[in-house]
């Protein structure tokens, strides 16, 4: 038991008066105006009191100290006083020479900054029809409801007002113009009478959202400018006017909508997420909200007790533009979701402008391009004598020397050739191919090198019908959809080193990508990423320490064909996920087929049923292993007979699994074998998986 000491001031004299108390002490000085409150008689009544009021004060002191100790980012709205505002403050910058106060500095905040604002104190774990009323008690807790300044904001004008109270409810304040009036008008002239008039057409009562509050170093307002700028984000970037509808009301809001679209936010302000995916998405959201004005204009004209003729046509327009709405709204959420919004929002960039071919020059005159930043007389002849002059001695063929690759490419008709000699390139633009053109490094890929500084939606993108690159070494800063993007034609990449630091190499629908002998490694997604209906052939290339080594996005429709895929002599190692994944959306008929039994049951290629099912064959990836036979081969000789055909349909269906080696050794793996049956694969044998850290083969239904 520990005892607190209380010391009375009794007329400039001390009585010390001693109390006990078993579970904390305090020391706390009170004054007294009267020597007779503190007598003897009344000494007993006064004790309980007092042992209240110590605490009481204990509560306080440990209230504030845990909040100072939390708050660390100006999110919290019931911080204690502080001497001064911690907030910065915004200049308000003008053309005219008005006489408008500064605000407060708060668009500035970082995503953890506003996600525990909204997580902790906004929303917490609201439903969508909650969030009205859960951010109208945030805000009055911490707005000052009378006698504060703000600059009324909206597309007309800016004007200083005073804030007289506030109606949390409607979240909206009641204010006084400030005289003498101090207004700036966009486009427009507006008078003390005209802003008068239209403070009372709205009765004096404003969005709080439009108000910026003015700054004040006395730290006082701090919390006030801060609630105010985490309405005005969420109701401008976070909220939409479909959310409150929603037929499954019974989720976290916060979990299901704000942390995606908060993220994405912060993902485009940071350039994370390609520039045409952007566009869409603002596209998306266009169309989503005219929509659903149609839709709330038609269903308020509707009566729900009449069978007229009008009504019924009104039903069946109704019911289209509803489907039109939750598509547009599915395609929205696709894009939100970080997971799926490079895994099934593939078309967003579909429509990015390509740069235009140039084709072949009127003259006929084909162009050999030399890029160099210095070269040494030795080199120059040993280019002159082992590449221009056995080859491009002719007299329709002319030589132009650059400094940079990318104003070497710019220059190509189609059949140029672009010559790199040794040295390290740096570029801070993307490398456009859209004519069918050579580029070759003139020594090995370390020797060559080119290096991309600065952000990007892409390094190389390829549009040409035939492009050629060979012998260089490309390293990726900052880039978002890749080293390097296949869009459409063909593309050859040969003895090539790829280091990559965001993603790797991406073949779209309909592009052909041919990848021989090259090094790809580095890549935080797949390092290959291969669409519907594109056409990929890798042999003996090396792809290692990415997130996945290849993703293949088999989720094609009606209007897409499967992918075909050439996998032959590869090594795929240490990398972080699968070595080969396939990505494919549940259609709801989706079936698990346990492993085991794909296992039992899978005829291997080299055998013909019926019979007893043997062991499943352990494939080992060496150089050279037997090559297995192709569906149209089994048909041809009814190898393949109908019950087969319902297995292999039934080991195709699609499944999230995870298959390791049984072998120990790095070079031995038995992939699944539905996958290795698929049809997607035209040829895969003589593959080296190695250290690949879910396994060699997987499927993944999103």
């Amino acid at each position: 038991m520990e005892s607190c000491e209380k010391r009375l001031l009794v007329d400039g004299g001390m009585a010390e008066v001693v109390v006990s108390d078993i579970d904390s002490y305090v020391h706390v000085e009170i004054e007294v105006e009267n020597n007779n409150r503190i007598a003897s008689s009344d000494e007993g009544r006064s004790e309980a009191p007092v042992t209240q009021a110590l605490f009481q004060d204990a509560e306080e002191d440990e209230d504030a100290d845990s909040e100072s100790s939390g708050d660390d980012s100006g999110t919290d709205p019931f911080g204690t006083e502080r001497s001064g505002t911690q907030l910065q403050r915004c200049e308000h910058k003008t053309e005219s020479n008005s006489s408008l106060p500064d605000t407060f500095q708060t668009s500035h905040l970082l995503f953890y900054e506003r996600f525990k604002a909204y997580q902790d104190y906004v929303l917490g774990d609201c439903k969508p029809s909650e969030v009205k009323a859960f951010t109208a008690d945030y805000l009055e807790k911490v707005v000052e409801v009378c006698d504060w300044q703000a600059l009324w904001c909206t597309d007309v004008f800016d004007v200083l007002v005073e804030v007289q109270d506030v109606d949390f409810k409607e979240l909206k304040a009641v204010v006084r113009l400030v005289l003498p009036m101090q207004c700036e008008a966009k486009g427009c002239e507006l008078t003390e009478d005209n802003m008068k008039s239209v403070l009372e057409a709205t009765q004096h009562h404003v969005p709080l959202k439009e108000l910026h509050a003015v700054y004040e170093e006395s730290g006082e307002f701090d919390e006030t400018a801060l609630a105010i700028e985490h309405l005005r984000f969420f109701y401008e970037h976070i909220w939409r006017r479909w959310d409150e509808e929603d037929e499954d009301d019974d989720f976290d809001y916060f979990v299901r909508c704000v942390e995606p679209r908060l993220r994405l936010f912060y993902d485009i302000l940071e350039d994370r997420v390609p520039a045409g995916l952007v566009m869409e998405y603002q596209t998306l959201l266009d169309n989503c909200s005219k929509v659903f004005e149609q839709f709330s204009v038609l269903r308020s004209g509707m009566c729900c007790d009449s069978d007229s003729e009008l009504d019924n046509v009104s039903m069946v327009e109704g019911l289209k533009l509803y489907d039109l709405l939750e598509t547009y709204k599915r395609k929205l959420h696709i894009i939100e979701n970080p997971l799926l919004r490079y895994v099934l929002g593939y078309k967003g960039n579909a429509r990015q402008q390509f740069v235009q071919s140039r084709g072949p020059r009127e003259s006929g005159l084909k162009v050999v391009h030399v890029v160099a930043s210095s070269c040494t007389a030795s080199q120059l002849q040993s280019l002159l004598n082992d590449k221009l002059l056995p080859m491009y001695s002719n007299e329709d063929t002319e030589i132009k020397f650059y400094g940079d690759p990318v104003s070497a490419v710019d220059s190509c008709h189609e059949g140029d050739v672009v010559i790199v000699l040794p040295g390290v390139f740096n570029v801070t633009s993307s490398i456009n191919l859209p004519d069918s053109i050579t580029v070759e490094g003139f020594g090995l890929p370390d020797e060559v090198v080119i290096e991309k500084k600065g952000k990007g939606d892409s390094f190389i993108e390829s549009t040409g019908v035939n492009v050629k690159i060979s012998n260089i070494k490309f390293i990726q800063h900052d880039a978002i959809e890749g080293i390097v993007c296949v869009r459409q034609g063909n593309l050859y990449l040969e003895n090539c080193v790829l280091q990559c630091e965001t993603t790797g190499v991406i073949v779209r629908t309909s592009a052909h990508l041919t990848m021989n002998i090259c090094d790809l490694y580095g890549s935080k997604g797949a390092g290959i990423e291969v669409y519907p209906g594109s056409v990929c052939s890798l042999v003996g290339n090396g792809i290692h320490h990415c997130k996945d080594g290849i993703l293949i996005k088999d989720f094609a429709d009606e209007l897409d064909v499967l992918p075909s895929i050439t996998m032959e002599n590869n090594v795929i190692h240490n990398n972080e996920g699968y070595g080969v994944i396939l990505v494919k959306p549940s259609t709801g008929e989706d079936q698990t087929v346990p492993l085991e039994k794909i296992e039992e049951n899978t005829i291997k290629p080299t055998e013909k049923p019926p019979g007893p099912v043997a062991e499943p064959e352990i494939i080992t990836t060496v150089a050279t292993p037997p090559t297995k036979p192709t569906l149209e081969d089994q048909v041809g000789d009814g190898s393949l007979s109908a019950d087969g055909d319902l297995l292999s349909a039934s080991a195709r269906k699609w499944q999230l699994c995870r298959q390791l080696s049984r072998s120990k050794e790095a070079t031995c793996s038995r992939p699944v074998q539905d996958l290795l049956n698929h049809e997607i694969f035209v040829s895969i044998q003589g593959n080296q998986f190695r250290r690949n850290g879910m396994g060699d083969f997987g499927t993944f239904i999103c």
